[in-house]
């Protein structure tokens, strides 16, 4: 499944994105499963939590994908 997510301003952190999408449940188990290298940012393992996402980027997570998109509000 792909969900799509609209950036609000310049960026959004990885861990915050995997608590926004429901992917994870709280800040700690999204941590968790980032240093384990469950996470892929456009196709490359990221192990840094805080790793900062823009529109364009494309973030894996088991069978989710997250398309990042630029948010018409802004």
């Amino acid at each position: 499944m792909i969900i799509t997510l609209p950036v609000r301003g310049d960026f959004i952190q990885l861990d915050q994105l995997l608590k926004a999408t429901g992917l994870c449940s709280s800040g700690g188990v999204a941590h968790s499963e980032i240093e384990s290298g469950k996470v892929r940012v456009d196709g490359s393992v990221e192990l840094r939590k805080r790793a900062k996402l823009r529109p364009g980027q494309r973030v894996s997570y088991g069978d989710e994908s997250v398309d990042l998109v630029g948010d018409v509000a802004a």
